[in-house]
Formats: C-alpha cells, sequence, structure tokens
C-alpha cells in the first residue's frame, strides 16, 4: 500500500526543534463555509498562527493521503472538491484505504494531530449533543475523542444549533475539564455567553499550560477544552440568531436531514436566513481562537523545553 501519512516540512522541523505548532481542522474547508471563503479563511488562521510565532498545520485527506499541514495549492484543492466527504476519528482508515479526499473532522484532527506530536488544535464549535438526543441518540464522535486525547482543543463552544446544556453534561460524564478562557459560561459560538455556568475560568495562556503540563506529570487522563468566547463586536444578538436556529432546525426536519449532513445543512441556512452574517461571525471566532491556540501553543512549548533542560543539568 503507497504511503498515506505525509507531513509537510515546515511542520515536521519545528515539531523537531521543539518549536510550537498548532493544528487546524478541514471541515470548515468542505463542509463549513462556501468556497473560495473556506480558503481564504484557512490561509487567514494560519496567518494568524505565524504571526505569534506558530507554525500552522492545516489537516486533511487528499486523494487518500493524510496531510499534516497543507501548502496553500493543496488547501485551495481541498476547499474547492465538491466530492470531498468528512472524515472523522473512526473512519479515517477506510477513508484512506479508499483513495478518497475529505476534511477532517475535529475527532479525525484530534487523533491525526496527537499520532503527528502536536499538542494544540484551534477549531470554530465543537460537535455535540444534538436537539432531540433523547429519541435519535445523535451524539457527536467530538465529544469522545476529545475526553481521550492528550491534545488540547480550544474551541468557541459547541456549535449552537445543538443542545448546550445536554452536550455540557456529556463532557463532564466522558471526562472533559472545560476551561473558560476569560469567562465563567460557556460561549455558544455564535454569542459570547449561553448562560451556562463553567467550574473553571483561566486569563492567559500559560495557566492552559500549567493545566497541561501536569496532567502530563501526573499521568491522568481526559481532555482539556478551551472554550473562547466570540469578539464581543462580531457576535450576533441572542434573540435573533436563536431564532434562525430554531428555524433552520425546522427546515432540517421538514426535509428529513439527519447524520454527517446535518450540521452543513443547518449552518448553510443560518447564512441564508442571516443574510451572511453568520458566516461573518464564524470567520471571526476562528481567527480569535486561533489566536488564543496559538498563544497556548506557544506556553507549552516553552514549558516543554524548560522541563526538558532541567532533566539534562538533573
Amino acid at each position: 500500500m503507497r504511503d498515506s501519512w505525509m507531513v509537510k516540512d515546515e511542520v515536521r522541523d519545528a515539531l523537531g526543534a521543539g518549536r510550537p505548532v498548532l493544528a487546524f481542522e478541514s471541515t470548515v474547508l468542505t463542509h463549513g463555509l462556501p468556497y473560495p471563503t473556506s480558503r481564504d479563511l484557512a490561509l487567514r488562521v494560519e496567518s494568524v498562527a505565524r504571526n505569534r510565532g506558530c507554525v500552522p498545520a492545516t489537516i486533511g485527506i487528499v486523494d487518500g493521503v493524510i496531510h499534516v499541514g497543507m501548502t496553500p495549492e493543496e488547501i485551495d484543492q481541498l476547499a474547492g472538491n465538491n466530492s470531498a466527504c468528512k472524515a472523522s476519528g473512526y473512519d479515517i482508515a477506510f477513508v484512506v484505504a479508499s483513495g478518497r479526499s475529505a476534511g477532517v473532522t475535529v475527532s479525525g484532527t484530534l487523533a491525526i494531530a496527537q499520532r503527528a506530536g502536536i499538542h494544540v488544535f484551534a477549531t470554530g464549535g465543537i460537535g455535540g449533543v444534538h436537539r432531540g438526543a433523547s429519541e435519535t441518540f445523535d451524539i457527536s464522535h467530538d465529544l469522545a475523542s476529545i475526553a481521550r486525547s492528550q491534545v488540547v482543543t480550544v474551541c468557541a463552544g459547541a456549535k449552537a444549533i445543538l443542545d448546550l446544556p445536554k452536550t455540557v453534561e456529556y463532557l463532564e460524564t466522558v471526562g472533559v475539564c472545560v476551561l473558560g478562557y476569560k469567562t465563567d459560561t460557556l460561549p455558544a459560538f455564535y454569542t459570547a455567553d449561553s448562560g451556562i455556568p463553567l467550574a473553571y475560568r483561566v486569563e492567559s495562556a500559560d495557566e492552559v499550560g500549567d493545566a497541561f503540563m501536569a496532567r502530563r506529570k501526573l499521568g491522568f487522563g481526559g481532555g482539556l477544552l478551551v472554550a473562547a468566547p466570540i469578539p464581543a463586536e462580531k457576535e450576533l444578538p441572542p434573540d435573533e440568531i436563536n431564532q434562525a436556529i430554531e428555524d433552520a432546525v425546522e427546515l432540517a426536519e421538514e426535509q428529513g436531514v439527519r447524520g454527517k449532513a446535518l450540521t452543513p445543512y443547518l449552518l448553510a441556512q443560518l447564512a441564508e436566513i442571516t443574510g451572511g452574517r453568520s458566516v461573518e461571525a464564524n470567520l471571526a471566532l476562528l481567527e480569535n481562537n486561533a489566536r488564543v491556540g496559538a498563544e497556548i501553543a506557544g506556553s507549552i512549548s516553552r514549558k516543554l523545553a524548560a522541563e526538558a533542560r532541567r532533566g539534562e543539568l538533573g
């Protein structure tokens, strides 16, 4: 079987030298935003990471090959591929074996990033417990993946189209420690405050880095999820976006849209209902998460280097 794993030279060199690397998922390219907005956004968040001294590693699958880090041309190729599927942690191997191209979800990105040795991953909003899950059992694989991953996940909360209270409860059940980044409540993706309280708040990237190092030293499992609110000037009015979500969910039910097709369908409907303002908010929170993620990656890199020096001296 041909080689199915490709790490971009820049990413490999950074990891080998202990420099910070920040992973990005690619379903936003293939299923989250329209092309070419999706391509431009991917390049923008990579630029945000670079401006903070962090090497970006967008993770995607092109013709059956996992790419850990992608060139602008590869990002454009994947973003413009209308036949690309979604690959999660549980079906990556099949997608690779079948030679397909795919946008890689949160769960898939976590699995690939961990194997590559990347410590931090920034996304928009994680998947979660869908509305009506008591009947459908529709719960995103993202949650279980975050729980067992050693990679820190940075997000703007769970996608607002989900059942947020149940998502928070499920995160606790599977063993995820949620850290509010300069917030006491769970962000609601398009809005900064869902009203759902969080047990822990951090004020800096170094506090997240300390938690990462403590978990590593103790040998404990359990995921670390950093919830960073959308910048206040970019959030949408809660009443307006909540009504738009209700309308989009109703349309999805009428059309019988379910499974992996549900989230991209709802996001597309929200973009139409809000006249594109939901897309603008999505772009803003992704850029903010890239900034926060890069700062956390830098903190962890410095702490790991200091630990290594102490080991050499001791």
